[in-house]
């Protein structure tokens, strides 16, 4: 919800636009950032808002079009992702002339401008061009404390200052790294029977960075 959603400099532009959806120019936005930024959240937020159906583009189908054309608002999610599958790129573009001929708004979602998806519809590619941009930046210091705090909070795990001063200025900026931070150190607090320390905090981090590591070399 609108609640949980942290604005810090990182993300308050992109949250003013998306907040700002009535204007937005030709009725449509893309919302841009890296995984984990919190696209999602975001698009949540703003269907919430708007009334609006949340359905990822990679699973478009014909019958898709026919269900959604009437609705008042849609969110498509990683509308990047169907770039060269000229079939969903197809029923992509024709959902999006039935709303955009109501003046339906579309929010989508994806890693980066339409400009670089390269789209193999031309008419698709025309279109989702003219909608207005915005881009949630990787979580800044501010953001990541307040994400943690949240996450640990709703899993009645205690963060001591020294926890989060040890591990912001070391931890990936993603939402799914400190996701993945809470978990593995509220585990490691259980199996204890204690509160976490320090220590705990420092081997939970050092494990998730060998596993970025580990998969970055397998990639």
């Amino acid at each position: 919800g609108r609640g949980d959603f942290f604005v810090s400099g990182s993300n308050a532009a992109a949250v003013a636009q998306v907040e700002a959806w009535e204007a937005w120019p030709h009725a449509k936005l893309v919302l841009t950032g890296p995984e984990g930024a919190g696209k999602t959240h975001l698009a949540h937020v703003w269907a919430a808002q708007s009334g609006a159906e949340i359905v990822p583009a990679a699973t478009l189908s014909e019958e898709d079009v026919q269900r959604l054309a009437g609705l008042p608002a849609l969110a498509v999610e990683d509308a990047d992702a169907i770039a060269g599958d000229r079939e969903t790129e197809t029923h992509l573009f024709h959902l999006h002339n039935a709303l955009s001929n109501r003046g339906a708004p579309i929010l989508f979602t994806a890693r980066h401008a339409p400009a670089r998806w390269g789209l193999t519809l031309p008419d698709l590619d025309s279109r989702l061009r003219q909608a207005g941009l915005a881009r949630l930046d990787p979580p800044d210091d501010a953001l990541l404390s307040a994400l943690l705090l949240k996450l640990a909070d709703d899993r009645a795990l205690r963060l001591t200052p020294a926890i989060l001063g040890h591990v912001i200025p070391r931890m990936e900026r993603a939402f799914a790294a400190a996701q993945a931070f809470v978990e593995r150190l509220d585990a490691l607090s259980m199996a204890a029977k204690r509160p976490p320390r320090l220590t705990d905090a420092k081997a939970v981090l050092a494990e998730l960075q060998a596993d970025m590591s580990r998969s970055r070399h397998e990639t």
